[in-house]
């Protein structure tokens, strides 16, 4: 049997390797965007606290929480996307079928907001 050293170096970068260390391995790009994404909902968190210190009238308020919120499903859906299309993909194409129960209660999880 042959092994190929590079080939198993590869196979341990894809996205959730089925290793007992659960990481996920995403794009560079994928990265800039969820960390571009979640510095806003930093920022908009921010202003919130800013607006709630200067006794701003509270339907501002609120309607800032439900832009942040919103904001923060966006990251949430996005990373789900990418786990879907990379991570669950490649653990089911190795035979791993408990990605999928996995799965469904993460999306339990996202559906409860």
């Amino acid at each position: 049997m042959e092994f190929d050293l590079n080939k198993e170096t590869a196979d341990q970068d894809t996205c959730c390797s089925g290793t007992n260390e659960r990481k996920s391995h995403h794009s560079e790009a994928t990265k800039k965007n969820l960390v571009t994404r979640l510095n806003r909902v930093e920022g908009q968190i921010r202003g919130i606290k800013g607006l709630i210190e200067k006794d701003t009238y509270c339907d501002d308020v609120i309607t800032q929480i439900a832009a942040a919120q919103s904001a923060l499903n966006g990251v949430a859906k996005l990373l789900l996307e990418t786990h879907m299309k990379e991570c669950v993909v490649d653990r089911i194409q190795e035979g791993d079928l408990e990605v999928l129960d996995e799965v469904l209660v993460t999306i339990q999880r996202l559906m409860k907001k």
